[in-house]
This record gives structure tokens, sequence and C-alpha cells, in this order.
């Protein structure tokens, strides 16, 4: 489980986040969804320790990993993959894949080969890639290259921050099929931040609504999809 209390944070003198509370229960795909500015990035930053939280907590299954360093908490088990995929384009996609161990790579080395299979399994499209450079796949490719190599770190939780941005509907779906198939088949909890309001809808188990850094609304996917004013803000659906 992890748990978000109170959680503040700021960047600069700009106060961003504002006393967040959340959870995410083991076996769940949790959806946060938003407009532009309402702090959805910040919060994911803020959780993967790219950012240090003001006030609040964060525990992963009751160990606080608040106020790490980005390197320690995905030790701890948190990995995030960002928004723009950040590819190592002069890399190769083994290499970019292998970089997601680097955490923990020389405590569990033999895990190099299993974890690098199984994330070819997922996503077998990146098998005849291997030696090639990342920078040269496609925009879906590069998004499946950076959820496999947050993978690679066998987290307990993993965040993605807007997966879908710049593909094409039928890429979409896929990424979002292997979603469920990450919480189903690895055991690995889920958090997606997403403006594709209606996929992440889709997949979620619950739903958290932010806006100006503020958890506003929130509930189980069908409590927030039949929420006029979430149907009426993010689908342009008018009330009746």
């Amino acid at each position: 489980m992890l748990k978000i209390d109170n959680l503040s944070a700021s960047i600069g003198n700009v106060r961003i986040l504002h006393s967040i509370h959340m959870q995410v229960n083991e076996g769940e795909i949790v959806s946060v969804i938003g407009a532009n500015g309402a702090g959805k990035s910040t919060l994911l930053n803020t959780l993967s320790g790219l950012y240090k939280p003001t006030e609040g907590t964060v525990q992963l299954f009751s160990e606080t990993i608040s106020g790490l360093p980005a390197h320690k908490v995905v030790g701890r088990g948190l990995s995030l993959v960002p928004e723009g995929r950040q590819v190592f384009s002069n890399l190769t996609v083994k290499e970019n894949l292998l970089l997601g161990m680097y955490s923990n790579y020389f405590k569990k080395k033999e895990l190099a080969k299993p974890n690098l299979e199984k994330v070819l399994e997922m996503f077998p499209g990146l098998k005849k890639h291997l030696n090639n450079l990342g920078g040269l796949l496609s925009g879906g490719e590069q998004q499946m290259l950076a959820i496999g190599r947050g993978l690679m770190s066998d987290p307990k939780i993993i965040l993605l921050d807007e997966p879908s941005m710049g593909l094409a509907p039928m890429i979409v779906n896929e990424i979002l099929a292997n979603l469920k198939f990450i919480k189903e088949q690895l055991g690995v909890m889920v958090i997606l931040v997403e403006q594709n309001v209606k996929a992440a809808l889709n997949v979620a188990d619950r739903v958290y609504v932010m806006d100006q850094g503020r958890v506003t609304l929130s509930g189980t996917r069908d409590e927030i999809g039949k929420n006029e004013d979430v149907m009426s803000a993010y689908l342009g659906v008018k009330r009746a």
C-alpha cells in the first residue's frame, strides 16, 4: 500500500501541492486527472523524490520514503515513468533497459536477464530493436521502452506521467492493456496521471481529481465517471 498523508510541496517560493491525502492499495490502478497546472506531475515528482515535500509523509508498505533522494526511492520500490518518456537517445534499447536496474544492479545483478526477458515478453516489439539506439524508435516504442525501463527495478508501484501523450489511439490502447497486465500479472500497483480522461477512467479502479494543487474529488471509476461536473469539465458532456 502507498499512503500519502497531508503532502505539500513547493517549487521555489510557489506552493504547488496543498495537503494531499491519497492511498493506493495492493492490486489497484489509481488514475489522477485534472487540467493543465493542476499539480499532477508535481505530485509524481514529489512521490519519486525529485522534489522534497515541505510537509506531510509518504509511506510505501509502512516505510516512510518522503524526503529520500530519488535513487533511494527507487531502491525502496517506487519507479517513475516520466512525462515525455526521456529515453536516452544515444544508448541502445538494451542499455536503456539495464539502466532501469541502476539502483540495485550490483545487489541483484542475477536478475538482469530474467527482468529483461519479462519486459520483452510484455513488449515483444522491442526485441528487434535491442541493439538499436533508443532515439531511433517511434513514439509508441519509446513509451514502451520507458515503461519497460521503469519495471526493470522490480517496483512495488510504478507511476506513469501522461503515457498517451502524442500517440495514436491504437498505441494508447496497447499501452493501457499493458497496465492491466502490470497490475494483474506482475502484482505492481499503478498510479496513472492522464489528461486523456476517458482512457484514465477505462483502466482505473479508483480516481482522484486534482485542481490547483488540491484533491477535490475521489471515488471509484464508476462514481467519477457518473459525476456530472467531471463529465462536463473533462469529457465535454453537457448536463441534461
